[in-house]
C-alpha cells in the first residue's frame, strides 16, 4: 500500500518540525516521519543524565515565529534536554503539525522515478510513501558510533549509549562504572555519575578543551531584555559566524598584549560557554593566536585539578582549541578530584577487548558493574548513507560519497532531483548555532519549492559545475581556518575507513546567507530546472 504526497519530510527533530509547518503553510500535502517515539530529534534520543545544550536558550530557539519566542519562557540560561523536548513538542501543538506525523517511522529506502518525476520512499514497515519533493531533515548528529569492541556481547553487567539512552532511570548508586569517550556527551554524563557511583573509570582517548558554562536560572529581568529586542537579538546572530553574537576584541589576539590579551580570557571565563571562541577575530585561521587561548585553559586545568598527574593527562595537546568541537561544561575537572575517580588514558592504553566483568586494557582489567558509552556519531553523511538512496540512471547517494560529501550549497545534490537537505555537509551546520542553520535551510527550500510551483518547474538539481564548484569553495575555506588540523568527527576521523574530508561550510552564517539568498534571487543559478 502506498501513500502519495506532494511532499515527505524525515524527521521531526529543529529542522524537521519547521519544514513541515512551512509546506503546510503553502497548502502543500505534507507528511513527516520520525523513527522515534517523539518527536525532538536528538533531544529525544539524548536523554542520558546532564543532556545540555551548549548554546544558550534565547539563541536555541526558533526565530520563525513572534509570538512563538514572546510565549515561551525557558527556565534556564542552558536548556536541559528535557526543556527542549518540551518546547519541540509544544511547537507541534502549537502549529497543530501531529496529525502530519508518523513516528516510530524508520525510512530505509527512496527511490527517484525519472520518468514521473518523484520519490519512492519505503520503510522498515514496508510502507511506501510516493512524493515530488523529498526533505531530509534527517539530523547531523543522529546515527550513534557504537564502538566494535571484541567481548561487548559477553559483558555480564549493563551498557548503554548517550545516543540511545533508555526512558526510565538508571541508577548507578553503588556501581563500579566505566564512561568510554570524552566528547559533549561523555563529559557532560561523567559529572552526573561520579556522585552516586562507587568509582568511576573516565577512559579517555583525546583530552579535550572544555570551558565553564556557568548556568544559572534564568531570571525574569534577562527574558524581557531578550524580548523586548528580539528582532536585533536575532539579526545579531545572522551577522555573526557562528550564528549567534558574542563580543569580539578589535585586534588579532598576537597584536594584543599579554596582560590585556589575559584580562579579555579571565573576562569571557567568567561569563562562560563559547564566548572564550570569539574573544579575538583571529582564533580560528592563526594558530598562533589560537595557541594563546590553548595556553590559557590549559593553565585552567591546572589550576583547577589537584592531582598534577590527572591534570596532565586531562590537558590537550598537539590540536588548536575549537579544532574539536570546544565543551561547555562546569562540572568536568573538578570532578577528578574526587577519590572515586579516574581517567584512565586509552591512547596509550588502548581498550583491547570487553569482558564479562568489565573492560581490558593493554595495561590491565577495569571490573565494572555498568559501561557508558559516549562514542558520538557518523555525522553528517551517515544519517543520510543509513538510507539506500538512489537518484537519476540508478545512481546511488553511498558511491557519489564514496570519497566525500558532494552537495551545492549543502542543500543539493547532483542527480538526486527534488531531494533538499536540511543542515548537511557542506552548509554551516554543526560549526554554527545549528537551528539558525536550519531555519535558514528551511526557508530557503520552501521558497525554492514555491518556485517551482508558481513556474511549471517539476524537477531541480544542482548542475555537477555547480556542485563541484562548492565542494571546492568549501575545501578551500577550510583550509584557511585551524578546523582541519585536527583528527575530529568534523572530518568523521571517528569512524573507521570514513574517507577524511572536512564536511561543514567554514565561511561562516553571513557569509553563507549572502550565497544562498544571492543563488536565489539570480533565479537558482546553479541548478538544472525542468519544466
Amino acid at each position: 500500500m502506498s501513500r502519495k504526497l506532494d511532499a515527505l519530510v524525515v524527521g521531526a527533530g529543529f529542522g524537521g518540525l519547521h519544514m513541515l509547518h512551512r509546506l503546510k503553510q503553502l497548502g502543500l500535502d505534507v507528511k513527516a516521519v520520525e523513527a522515534g517515539d517523539s518527536v525532538g530529534g536528538t533531544w529525544f534520543w539524548n536523554r542520558y543524565p546532564g543532556a545540555r545544550c551548549d548554546f544558550e536558550s534565547h539563541d536555541y530557539s526558533y526565530s520563525f515565529d513572534s509570538d512563538l519566542q514572546n510565549e515561551w519562557v525557558w527556565s534556564e540560561r542552558y536548556p536541559s534536554q528535557p526543556e527542549i523536548l518540551r518546547y519541540l513538542n509544544h511547537v507541534a501543538d502549537r502549529f497543530d503539525l501531529r496529525s502530519s506525523i508518523q513516528l516510530q517511522t524508520r525510512v530505509t529506502a527512496a527511490r527517484y522515478d525519472e520518468e514521473l518525476a518523484q520519490w519512492s520512499v519505503t520503510t522498515e514497515g514496508n510502507e511506501t510513501f510516493i512524493a515530488r519533493y523529498l526533505i531530509m531533515a534527517t539530523g547531523a548528529l543522529s546515527l550513534p558510533q557504537i564502538p566494535a569492541f571484541p567481548g561487548i556481547d559477553t559483558f555480564s553487567g549493563s551498557w548503554y549509549h548517550t545516543a540511545n539512552w533508555p526512558t526510565s532511570k538508571v541508577d548507578f548508586t553503588g556501581k563500579r562504572v566505566a564512561v568510554v569517550g570524552t566528547g559533549s556527551s561523555g563529559v557532560q554524563v561523567v559529572s552526573q555519575i561520579a556522585p552516586d557511583a562507587e568509582h568511576l573509570f573516565v577512559m579517555q582517548r583525546t583530552a579535550a578543551f572544555v570551558v565553564p558554562a556557568h548556568n544559572r536560572p534564568l531570571d525574569a529581568e534577562r527574558d524581557a531584555l531578550v524580548k523586548a529586542s528580539y528582532d536585533g537579538f536575532r539579526q545579531r546572530a545572522l551577522d555573526s559566524f557562528l550564528g549567534l553574537h558574542f563580543d569580539t576584541e578589535l585586534n588579532p589576539a598576537v597584536d594584543t598584549p599579554e596582560p590585556e590579551r589575559t584580562a579579555a580570557y579571565e573576562r569571557r571565563w567568567e561569563i562562560g560557554g563559547a564566548a572564550l571562541l570569539a574573544a579575538f577575530p583571529d582564533l580560528l585561521t592563526n594558530t598562533d593566536s589560537n595557541d594563546t587561548l590553548a595556553t590559557f585553559l590549559r593553565a585552567k586545568i591546572e589550576e583547577i585539578v589537584d592531582d598534577p598527574a590527572t591534570a596532565k593527562t586531562l590537558t590537550p595537546q598537539g590540536f588548536p582549541v575549537g579544532a574539536k568541537r570546544l565543551i561547555v561544561d562546569s562540572e568536568y575537572y573538578s570532578t577528578f578530584n574526587r577519590s572515586n575517580v579516574d581517567v584512565v588514558d586509552i591512547s596509550t592504553s588502548p581498550i583491547r577487548r570487553i569482558t564479562e566483568t568489565g573492560i581490558e586494557t593493554a595495561d590491565g582489567h577495569y571490573e565494572v558493574d555498568v559501561i557508558v558509552f559516549a562514542t558520538g556519531f557518523d555525522a553528517l553523511t551517515g544519517p543520510l548513507l543509513n538510507i539506500d538512496i538512489t537518484g537519476k540512471s540508478q545512481t546511488q547517494l553511498k558511491d557519489r560519497w564514496a570519497a566525500g560529501p558532494t552537495t551545492y550549497l549543502g542543500l543539493s545534490v547532483s542527480d538526486f532531483p527534488n531531494m533538499f537537505v536540511v543542515a548537511g555537509p557542506g552548509s554551516p551546520s554543526v560549526l554554527s548555532n545549528v537551528v539558525r542553520c536550519t531555519e535558514l535551510n528551511v526557508e530557503w527550500i520552501a521558497q525554492f519549492i514555491e518556485h517551482m510551483s508558481d513556474n511549471g518547474i517539476t524537477a531541480a538539481e544542482a548542475s555537477p559545475e555547480a556542485e563541484n564548484q562548492w565542494v571546492h569553495h568549501v575545501n578551500e575555506l577550510s583550509t584557511a581556518t585551524i578546523f582541519p588540523t585536527a583528527n575530529s568527527w568534523y572530518l568523521g576521523a571517528n569512524i573507521p575507513g570514513k574517507p577524511r574530508v572536512f564536511m561543514p561550510y567554514a565561511g561562516g552564517i553571513p557569509a553563507y546567507r549572502q550565497t544562498c539568498s544571492d543563488v536565489a534571487s539570480s533565479g537558482y543559478t546553479g541548478f538544472q530546472l525542468t519544466h
